[in-house]
C-alpha cells in the first residue's frame, strides 16, 4: 500500500510537471521556428529573426520603460504600506484585529477589473487623469496586501521579549524598530518586494483602465494577439522566462 501510494505520487508529480514545462517548452520552440505561426509543427527551419524584429519594435522598448517604471513605483509604496499594516494588525488584538486584517485582505478579493474602473472614477474626482501613477495607486491597493501577509507571518516568529527587553534598558521605540525589528522583518520585505515586483509586471486589468494612452507590456502584448499570435510575442515571452530564471537564481544565490 504504501510503495502504490508512492508511485501514483511520483506519477502525479510527472504528470503535473510535464503539463506546466511542455507549453513552455512549445513556446520557447517556436521563437525559433522560422514560421509565422506560432508553432513548432511543422518545423521550417532554425531562425532568430523573431528576435530581430522584437529588437527593432520601438514600441516594446517603450512599453518595457513604463512596466519597470510601473513597478519600482508599486515596491516603493506597496512595501512600506504593507509592513506599516502588519505591524499595526500584530500589535492589536480581538475584534478590531479581526476586523482590520480583513479590511487589508479584501482588495486581492477583489476582481481587477473592479479595482482599475474603482482607482480611474476615484481619482477622476480629483481631476486626476488616468496614466502610469494611476496604475501604480491601483496595482498598490491590492498589491500591498501580498507585502502585509507576508510581513505579518515572518511577525509570528517574533520574540516579544526582545523588544520589552529593550525598551527596559533604555532604548526608543524608533531604536526598537530599526535595530531589532526591522533586522528580523527583512527576508520577508525583500520578499514582499519581489512579489510586488513581478505582480506589477504582470498585472493587466488595472493598468488597461488607468494607463492612459501609454503601454505596458501586458498591454502590448494583448494589443498584438488580438488578431493572432505573432512569433515575437514568443520570442518576447521566452526572454521574459530568462529573466525571471535569472532573478530566482541570483536571489537563490544571494
Amino acid at each position: 500500500m504504501h510503495k502504490t501510494r508512492d508511485l501514483l505520487g511520483h506519477v502525479y508529480m510527472t504528470a503535473f510537471l510535464i503539463y506546466l514545462l511542455v507549453p513552455l517548452l512549445v513556446m520557447g520552440g517556436a521563437a525559433f521556428n522560422d514560421s509565422k505561426l506560432p508553432t513548432i509543427v511543422p518545423w521550417v527551419g532554425f531562425t532568430d529573426r523573431w528576435f530581430i524584429d522584437l529588437w527593432n519594435d520601438t514600441r516594446v522598448w517603450i512599453a518595457f520603460r513604463n512596466t519597470i517604471l510601473v513597478a519600482l513605483g508599486v515596491v516603493a509604496l506597496a512595501v512600506p504600506i504593507g509592513t506599516a499594516g502588519a505591524i499595526l494588525i500584530n500589535s492589536i488584538s480581538g475584534r478590531w484585529r479581526a476586523s482590520l486584517y480583513g479590511l487589508m485582505v479584501a482588495p486581492i478579493l477583489i476582481p481587477g477589473v473592479v479595482i482599475g474602473i474603482s482607482t480611474l472614477l476615484f481619482w477622476n474626482n480629483f481631476n486626476v487623469g488616468a496614466g502610469l501613477h494611476l496604475s501604480v495607486l491601483g496595482q498598490v491597493s491590492y498589491i500591498a496586501s501580498f507585502v502585509m501577509l507576508l510581513v505579518l507571518a515572518r511577525l509570528q516568529s517574533f520574540d516579544a521579549g526582545l523588544a520589552e527587553a529593550a525598551l527596559d534598558l533604555g532604548a526608543s521605540h524608533s531604536q526598537l524598530m530599526r535595530r531589532i525589528l526591522l533586522p528580523h522583518l527583512y527576508p520577508a520585505i525583500g520578499a514582499g518586494a519581489a512579489i510586488a515586483f513581478f505582480q506589477s509586471i504582470e498585472n493587466f486589468n488595472v493598468t488597461l483602465f488607468t494607463r492612459g494612452g501609454q503601454d505596458t507590456l501586458t498591454v502590448y502584448v494583448f494589443s498584438k494577439v488580438r488578431s493572432g499570435i505573432p512569433p515575437t510575442i514568443n520570442a518576447l515571452a521566452l526572454l521574459l522566462i530568462l529573466f525571471t530564471l535569472g532573478l530566482a537564481i541570483w536571489w537563490e544565490l544571494t
